[in-house]
């Protein structure tokens, strides 16, 4: 099991960009597909952003396509969400999230299949 704290978050005007980081515990980090998450107040948490094992294959919803970007720097154990273009319907808790195992590829990182969550951060964007 991986123990993940994220940071980044903060309030930013609308068309503004931010970066969370996601810094994770264990040897094993790069066996683990990795995700980020967000939940706003009254809502469900929703998927925003997947990456693969090695770092070569990402996916997001499609609310954020063009404007975020996941990474990661596995020599460094860290994952990161760049956020570009903010808009306020973007505002939420961002959560870091890694699959249960490493069977869970990085197109099935779903609420379902994640074994670790981070404590989330919280991201605001004014109009």
């Amino acid at each position: 099991q991986v123990q993940l704290v994220e940071s980044g978050g903060g309030l930013v005007q609308a068309g503004g960009s931010l970066r969370l980081s996601c810094a994770a515990s264990g040897r094993t980090f790069s066996s683990y597909a990795m995700g980020w998450f967000r939940q706003a107040p009254g809502k469900e948490r929703e998927f925003v952003a997947a990456i693969s094992r090695s770092g070569l294959s990402t996916y997001y919803a499609d609310s954020v396509k063009g404007r975020f970007t996941i990474s990661r720097d596995n020599a460094k154990n860290m994952v990161y969400l760049q956020m570009n273009s903010l808009k306020p319907e973007d505002t939420a808790v961002y959560y870091c999230a890694a699959g249960r195992d490493s069977t869970v590829g990085w197109r099935q990182i779903t609420i379902a299949t994640i074994g670790s969550w981070g404590q989330g951060t919280q991201v605001t964007v004014s109009s």
